[in-house]
């Protein structure tokens, strides 16, 4: 399998731990939807990071909808997904979450870096830093509930993934709008994760 994409992407990094975590090999191409379209666009012509290519040649996108499908091919005891059901829903709750909380870090970050600043909508910029800092509280309160332990199991599953990854993201990009020392919590989760060597050994770039 290839996945494509940067690992600056959230959600590229997050294809990239989760496979790792899951013992599910792949190869990893770095191709930018910015500064590599065309060659992208061979693969992908959606150029949609990021691109799962499964070993039979199908294009997959969506890092959610990859994941699904990884799902399929980690043995039992390496799969991400909790099978109690309590446990998935509170699983699905935090990496909603995450989700909302990253989508909307890079709508901000899109607005900054790729509008210019007499078209940004000042309102809409509002609303958005509004909803990623509802988000961020939630995952602090739900992170701090853990007790310090991994947040649906005795190991790292894919809330513990989705976010950590999302977390970096944020404080990486938008450290000046979630100042880390407001979040202890996700700040304390974050540095444990990062020291594993899934996610060590996909830095983001």
């Amino acid at each position: 399998m290839r996945l494509i994409g940067m690992m600056d992407s959230p959600y590229v990094r997050r294809v990239a731990v989760s496979l790792k975590m899951m013992g599910v090999e792949f190869t990893h191409d770095q191709l930018s939807v910015f500064r590599h379209f065309d060659a992208f666009a061979a693969i992908n012509p959606v150029v949609k990071a990021p691109t799962l290519v499964t070993g039979a040649g199908v294009v997959l996108m969506d890092s959610t909808l990859i994941l699904e499908h990884v799902e399929r091919l980690a043995p039992p005891d390496r799969r991400l997904t909790p099978e109690d059901l309590a446990v998935h829903a509170r699983s699905q709750h935090l990496i909603g979450l995450a989700l909302a909380a990253c989508e909307k870090a890079v709508q901000i970050v899109y607005e900054r870096e790729l509008r210019p600043e007499d078209k940004r909508h000042q309102p809409w910029i509002e609303r958005v830093t509004g909803q990623l800092a509802a988000a961020t509280g939630l995952l602090e309160t739900a992170v701090g509930s853990s007790g310090g332990g991994w947040l649906t199991g005795d190991r790292p599953m894919q809330a513990d993934v989705t976010v950590a990854v999302v977390w970096r993201f944020i404080q990486h990009m938008l450290a000046d709008t979630v100042p880390a020392a407001r979040f202890p919590a996700l700040s304390a989760f974050s540095a444990r994760a990062e020291a594993l060597p899934e996610f060590a050994s996909s830095p983001l770039e």
